[in-house]
């Protein structure tokens, strides 16, 4: 009597595992089906919205947490499986340490990485914009440079002021040294005025960036991948030329005059 309705219930199981997986990629995603990815030598990592150091940021802000982009870098590090690593940018900024810190561990990587600016890499997405290997940005894409600011208006110490002329050549430190921008030309961007409605710097545009320096070259998701995949391929040999060839422990005997089934005589 319960055979029929056991199987009715099993073949309607999956069917409502189906609907419920239809539904998250609609709600999720806006689709129904979702092309699924073919493994891939290649890790992506976004950094999007506002970078979030030490403070947390209120809900509605959409984030970047660091203390999460720290770890997948590590293990992108460290996985024999991952040759690449792509990094998409569409950030407004946020935290400077924070975002110095995600700079410097994607500069500090063995492994090929390229950056791509899609949007906008503002403030201090800068340094990590230009910390790749390669870097590229959407044609449309734009980068905001201006000084370290805190928020209010006035600097209450000499040392507030010191601290933070420290920290703003850290940054110019940072982007001279993995770009081809002149210290000169990234500072006059940076204190420029007139441009910025509330602000003192500079906004630049695809071409712009790349004009200045700061950027390699504008291309979209097609040429950044492209351009990994080409690092990936000159890192190999290099790779495989470092590596010791195995010799047979015969024919290393043979290779030593007197050395025959051991010690020489």
């Amino acid at each position: 009597m319960n055979e029929p309705s056991t199987r009715l219930r099993a073949e309607a199981e999956p069917a409502a595992a189906i609907d419920k997986a239809k539904l998250d990629a609609i709600q999720q995603l806006g689709q129904i089906a979702v092309p699924a990815a073919d493994p891939s030598n290649v890790f992506c990592m976004s950094i999007i919205g506002q970078i979030e150091g030490h403070m947390v940021l209120p809900p509605q802000n959409k984030t970047t947490k660091y203390e999460h982009l720290i770890p997948q870098l590590v293990a992108a590090e460290q996985s024999s499986k991952i040759e690449g690593i792509l990094i998409v940018l569409n950030t407004v900024g946020g935290d400077v340490e924070a975002g110095l810190a995600i700079a410097e561990m994607i500069s500090s990587l063995s492994k090929p990485s390229v950056t791509l600016v899609l949007g906008g890499g503002h403030s201090i997405g800068v340094p990590i914009a230009v910390a790749g290997n390669r870097s590229f940005i959407a044609e449309s894409a734009t980068m905001t440079i201006h000084p370290i600011r805190m928020n209010g208006l006035v600097i209450g110490v000499p040392q507030t002021f010191e601290y933070l002329d420290k920290m703003q050549e850290r940054v110019v430190r940072f982007v001279t040294s993995h770009s081809r921008v002149q210290e000169k030309t990234f500072k006059e961007l940076m204190f420029k005025t007139g441009e910025l409605t509330r602000d003192i710097g500079t906004t630049v545009i695809g071409e712009d960036a790349v004009r200045h320096g700061l950027i390699d070259e504008v291309g979209g998701l097609g040429k950044a991948i492209a351009a990994l995949n080409a690092l990936i391929q000159e890192r190999k040999p290099k790779a495989d030329a470092g590596a010791v060839p195995f010799v047979p422990a015969a024919s290393m005997a043979g290779a030593v005059p007197g050395a025959e089934g051991g010690l020489p005589q």
